[in-house]
């Protein structure tokens, strides 16, 4: 079954390209480069930050915290997911938990983990992750209730061993929402992480958009956010959306 939701690379490219050249009409438009600068002045803010290994160096540090907050969100949420999707006594314990950080606004967690935890790299990471887990586990959790009840009956009837059974029958079911915990994990985590360097960070594309906002330098800010944008939408073509073509081929075989 061909994948229909998905743009080809070359639409994609053109697509991009058509929104290159409404900023570049917009900044026109402007005529004032400190409130909108054309894609000319934003590349040449790039090409020198590059040259002098400072963009290196800050979308590094911000690519690290979202990783780690990522790697953190995705273990705890795919656990309690699965916990809360096989068994109705624990959904009912945790399902309350689960709601009250769905709705925590990021803003609050981020600056609460600053608060009693300090202004250091464990609260920022925290911070993040804490953002995403609660939408990772509601994902897993849904998919946990739609498997296959009769792969599972006869996971029984073999007397596979609870590892077992979670590597053949649960976790390859699972393949699909896992890979869309993914997608969304990584477009919120990335946003949440530069939030979190904007308040309280000394590195990071976060912290380097603050210190442009301050000098009032719409280049700057622009520069570092579209660098980084960048950066994640060649993971989000790249890697993510072809692991999740991937993981739900075997529904279509």
């Amino acid at each position: 079954m061909p994948d229909t939701a998905r743009a080809p690379l070359h639409v994609t490219l053109v697509s991009l390209t058509g929104l290159g050249l409404v900023w570049l009409l917009a900044a026109w438009i402007s005529d004032d480069p400190s409130i909108l600068p054309g894609p000319a002045a934003v590349a040449e803010v790039i090409a020198r930050e590059a040259q002098g290994g400072k963009l290196g160096f800050h979308i590094v540090q911000t690519l690290r915290r979202v990783l780690l907050a990522f790697c953190l969100a995705m273990a705890v949420g795919c656990a309690l997911g699965i916990l809360t999707g096989l068994s109705a006594r624990a959904n009912r314990w945790l399902d309350p938990w689960i709601t009250v950080f769905l709705n925590l606004p990021a803003l609050v967690i981020i600056v609460l983990c600053y608060l009693w935890i300090g202004l250091n790299e464990v609260a920022a990471v925290i911070a993040v992750a804490l953002n995403k887990t609660a939408m990772v586990a509601v994902t897993i959790r849904e998919g946990v209730r739609t498997l296959d009840r009769g792969v599972g009956d006869m996971a029984r009837v073999y007397r596979m061993t609870p590892l077992a059974r979670l590597r053949h029958v649960i976790w390859p079911q699972l393949g699909p929402f896992v890979a869309t915990s993914t997608r969304n994990g990584l477009a919120v985590i990335w946003k949440i992480v530069l939030v979190v360097e904007f308040l309280g960070r000394s590195n990071g594309v976060g912290f380097q958009i603050h210190l442009y906002f301050q000098l009032f330098d719409t280049a700057g800010v622009l520069a570092y956010a579209l660098s980084f944008t960048a950066v994640m939408l060649a993971i989000e073509y790249g890697l993510v959306q072809r692991w999740e073509r991937r993981s739900a081929a075997w529904r279509h075989v």
